[in-house]
């Protein structure tokens, strides 16, 4: 199979809404307009089967459009749409002052969630592998034991060998010299 390079477009827009939403009762005119954007890309990004769902309205563009109310969209809107594959990503170019403020905030915030996770993550991977060298430091220790006590019956089992060889070797001492102060017959 041959795969497709993905090629990213990246485009600024100045769309008029105006126009498109004047039709409109004035309870529908911010869903109107954010419909219109997503119409206007359609047909100058290129997207082949015209579905309004591959065009992605970013979350501050879309509080952009509602920031004055469902009766007051903006007139116009300087955008940039990015293009990657088949969908199209759409932020706002200029953000006024309340929204600006938000979208920094809120990537401050994230940025320092961010470092929290991983010192986090860096603390439990020190705990685990804490952890996991007091397991290693464990069984050294039971294995040294385990050998000492091997040792120790070894040990133990060659005296226990060593006494009964003695005995044996008495026994026939014994019957060999035929009694307590005679001497052995060869």
């Amino acid at each position: 199979m041959v795969e497709k390079k993905t090629e990213k477009i990246e485009r600024e827009y100045i769309i008029p809404l105006r126009a498109y939403y004047q039709h409109v009762p004035c309870y529908k005119r911010t869903p109107k307009a954010v419909k219109t954007i997503k119409e206007f890309l359609v047909r100058h990004m290129q997207i082949r089967d015209r579905d309004l769902n591959k065009v992605k309205i970013n979350k501050y563009l879309n509080e952009l459009m509602w920031l004055d109310g469902i009766k007051n969209p903006p007139h116009k809107i300087k955008v940039r749409a990015i293009k990657e594959g088949d969908i199209v990503k759409v932020e706002a170019v200029e953000l006024p002052g309340v929204l600006d403020f938000k979208k920094k905030r809120e990537e401050k915030i994230s940025k320092k969630a961010k470092e929290e996770a991983g010192k986090k993550k860096a603390k439990k991977e020190e705990k685990i592998n804490s952890v996991e060298n007091k397991k290693i430091q464990d069984e050294k220790k039971e294995s040294e034991k385990e050998k000492k006590e091997e040792f120790e019956e070894k040990k133990e089992a060659t005296i226990e060998g060593m006494e009964k060889l003695e005995k044996e070797e008495q026994k026939q001492a014994k019957h060999l010299v035929g009694g307590k102060n005679k001497e052995p017959k060869h």
